[in-house]
């Protein structure tokens, strides 16, 4: 049920490729505000052009924390973590590469395009 109602808050492009193994309520100690964690898992779904009889899946890479809009006043943060999948007779890994993540940054791009349409987005070139 909680996992059902968080999807409604996170970006729609995300759940097509990962889906939410859990959430956690914690308080920042710094900033004495609470924040929202919620975890998500790359769909065991091989990249395009490449066959499930070649590769199989070998866990997943370090997990990335990712921030994103914020609910009710209080941050969100993303915790991704991505497949790897390894080929059976070279071992070479392959991953997905997602631009759902804005470059340079650690905002969905979705949280990045509305923060510079707000211009409340730290702007290092405009002087």
């Amino acid at each position: 049920m909680e996992s059902v109602l968080l999807q409604e808050f996170l970006p729609e492009l995300l759940l097509e490729h990962f889906e939410v193994s859990g959430y956690i309520k914690l308080g920042n100690i710094e900033s004495k505000q609470i924040e929202f964690f919620i975890s998500l898992d790359e769909r065991n779904v091989l990249p395009s052009g490449y066959s499930r009889v070649d590769y199989e899946s070998k866990g997943f890479l370090p997990p990335s924390k990712v921030q994103d809009f914020p609910i009710r006043g209080k941050a969100v943060y993303l915790v991704l973590r991505r497949r790897r999948w390894r080929h059976k007779k070279t071992k070479k890994e392959i991953t997905k590469d997602y631009s759902f993540i804005a470059d340079g940054s650690k905002l969905t791009q979705e949280l990045s395009d509305f923060l510079k349409a707000t211009s409340r987005y730290p702007r290092r070139y405009d002087q």
